[in-house]
């Protein structure tokens, strides 16, 4: 690295110091007008006008204030449960609502804009990721659309899953082997997504656990032209029928159905022939109905409410997948933001000493020292430099774009054209390094997510197995039922038959036929049982020998799955070593362009040598500093690549899954 460029790194910290320094300053400056400028004595100052000048155009940092201001709110963290109540009887019929998207940037950003430039290190970047970053935050609805899917279980009705997997919206940064950060693996062993659907989850049928009751009431008049009056003593029959029907209805996970049934009626009629007028009647009736072989036990009633937690289980490591590629993807825009940076001070440098050479060689050619043929490879080399620094600034300009996008919920045209300085240009020791292979792949089998995921799966699987014997049995169900009536009326005054037959002994009143109804007066009991057997049973067959077909091709991606970890842990440690080594390879390169570059500069000035000479030489040295620059960064980014490798990201950063899942960082990274 040459002095001027390291004076310029020097320089560029020592304003990111100030600029951390003067943020009170600047604040209060900006809020406070500013004197005018004092105006030179040898002419006579102008006259103060009268109207209010124009207002000047908003300087760069103004407009970071206004962005402060419009994109920057009160940061609230992410809550979201499914809403209960058991004191209000209307709460299951209305409907819930989740609380409104948070689409301000953390005030933690405000913090690092000073004087219009955004000033981060990585710890900044990746807190910055964890709260503001858009893939962490759709992935934070996951746990409660999973917890939506256990409610729905807790009913009897299947598990609906949740459509979950690893993204990186921004593009470019993310870096990672054969088999590393997938976060899709959760769909592979149950089947989902391909032609056949998957049997996970079948056995007998699972009844509805919500309780549900049931109302129904008419009131109903009849007039029937009686063609015979000898059997209802009227030409004209008229009756009025009032009814209510009632039934409440509850399973239960040991497979046991209750029933309650409720039947009243009041019937009022003109015939004659009626001893009781009105007739009133209910009925009561329970029955309790208990499967014994299909459908019994809670083992087979309950796998839908298993397989639910389990998937919210394996959401939760999803979700630290997401955390872990979005931190991964983090590091690796930021390690291609400062070669990026590095590249632009490097090609400023080389410009700047082909305009000095330039201005050099013009010099002497006034002089008639140097021919012309010399000035015009100089102006070819200014040419050439001036275009290598403006492609390295619109790979700077990008780079920035891609970091900002990713540390930011919303755009604004203000922070896009915000420079962005990064303040960490070399990261910290590899721990990784002295780590022999066994020791890596030993702690990626036991921290990277996908491992426990498909231990997860295995045990979902597994038990779908014993869960789907049930189905194999026969329908073998015991049921008791118990009914008890009541019947009453007063007498018919127009009652034209026998004083025997118009004699009554029932009850008159609604109060007196209830009590009848509940008194075991007029009871019922049935005792029974229904066998139902399926004398070939394929469907159930096919269904139970595709499930253990299926478990066994988990099986089998699980042992897949172990491969693809330890391939990607010896693939990642090969590629930090290759890093390593052309890190060392650049930096000989460097030196030797360092001394080759001085040796002609001192031969320039001795005369032995040309400023063509030196020329070449400078454009050699920033050839081989760029080099330099991105094999650091790339030896950067395999560290991270390594870290992500073994599962070890947030542990080495110190990322707490609860931030993330907040949206708010309270324990530094």
């Amino acid at each position: 690295m040459t002095g001027s460029l390291w004076h310029r790194r020097l320089s560029v910290s020592a304003l990111a110091l100030c600029g951390l320094l003067a943020a009170p300053l600047l604040a209060q400056n900006s809020a406070t007008p500013q004197p005018p400028p004092a105006t030179d004595q040898s002419t006579p100052a102008a006259p103060t006008p009268t109207t209010t000048p124009p207002p000047a155009t908003p300087t760069i940092a103004q407009q970071a204030q206004q962005i402060q201001l419009q994109s920057i709110g009160p940061q609230q963290p992410f809550h979201v449960e499914m809403p209960t109540s058991h004191f209000n009887p209307l709460f299951p019929y209305r409907p819930s609502k989740a609380p409104e998207l948070d689409l301000h940037n953390s005030p933690r950003l405000e913090n690092l804009i000073h004087e219009g430039k955004l000033y981060i290190s990585l710890q900044d970047a990746i807190a910055l990721a964890l709260e503001n970053n858009l893939d962490i935050a759709y992935a934070r609805y996951y746990a409660p659309l999973a917890q939506t899917d256990v409610l729905r279980t807790k009913s009897g009705s299947p598990a609906q899953g949740v459509n979950a997997s690893v993204t990186q919206s921004t593009q470019g940064g993310f870096s990672g082997s054969s088999g590393g950060g997938g976060g899709g693996g959760a769909s592979a062993a149950a089947g989902a997504g391909g032609i056949v659907t998957s049997t996970l989850g079948a056995g007998a049928n699972v009844p509805s656990f919500d309780p549900s009751l049931t109302f129904q009431g008419y009131v109903d008049h009849t007039v029937v032209q009686e063609a015979n009056q000898f059997l209802v003593g009227v030409p004209t029959l008229r009756d009025n029928t009032i009814k209510v029907l009632s039934t409440y209805n509850q399973s239960f996970a040991l497979g046991t159905n209750v029933q309650v049934n409720y039947l009243g009626e009041r019937v009022t009629s003109n015939s004659p022939y009626n001893n009781i007028n009105p007739d009133l009647y209910s009925n009561f009736a329970v029955q309790i109905a208990q499967p014994l072989l299909a459908g019994f036990g809670f083992s087979s009633n309950e796998r839908y409410i298993r397989i639910a937690r389990r998937n919210a289980q394996i959401i939760d490591l999803v979700f630290k997948q997401q955390v872990i590629a979005t931190v991964t993807q983090t590091e690796n825009i930021y390690w291609d933001l400062v070669d990026s940076y590095q590249d632009e001070l490097i090609k400023e440098q080389a410009l700047g000493f082909a305009n000095q050479t330039l201005s050099d060689d013009q010099k002497q050619l006034d002089l008639k020292a140097i021919p012309a043929l010399q000035v015009m490879t100089d102006q070819s080399a200014v040419a050439t430099a001036e275009g290598n620094l403006t492609v390295a600034r619109a790979s700077l300009r990008l780079n920035e774009l891609l970091m900002k996008n990713q540390l930011t919920k919303v755009d604004d045209p203000a922070i896009d054209e915000m420079p962005v300085v990064p303040l960490d240009l070399q990261g910290q020791p590899d721990p990784n390094a002295t780590k022999t292979t066994d020791d890596l792949i030993a702690e990626a089998e036991k921290d990277r997510p996908e491992v426990a995921i498909y231990q997860q799966q295995a045990d979902v699987q597994k038990q779908a197995l014993k869960d789907i014997n049930s189905e194999l049995l026969p329908s073998l169900n015991m049921y008791g039922y118990y009914s008890g009536a009541g019947t009453a009326g007063p007498k018919n005054p127009f009652c034209d038959l026998s004083p025997q037959e118009c004699a009554t002994t029932l009850p008159t009143g609604f109060p007196q036929m209830l009590q009848n109804t509940f008194n075991y007066s007029s009871p019922e009991y049935q005792v029974g049982m229904t066998l139902s057997i399926n004398l070939r049973n394929r469907t159930v067959k096919a269904n139970q020998f595709q499930e253990v077909l299926q478990y066994r091709q988990s099986q089998i991606t699980s042992v897949q799955q172990q491969k693809n970890i330890r391939f990607d842990v010896r693939n990642s440690q090969f590629a930090l070593e290759q890093a390593q080594a052309q890190v060392d390879a650049a930096q000989k390169s460097r030196d030797l362009a360092q001394r080759t570059f001085d040796i002609t500069k001192q031969e320039q000035q001795l005369g032995a040598k040309s400023s063509v000479d030196t020329l070449a030489a400078e454009n050699a040295l920033a050839i081989a500093e760029s080099a330099l620059d991105l094999a650091k960064s790339n030896f950067e980014k395999r560290k991270v690549d390594i870290d992500r490798a073994i599962g070890d990201t947030l542990n080495r950063l110190h990322v707490s899954i609860e931030d993330a899942k907040s949206g708010i960082v309270t324990h530094g990274p």
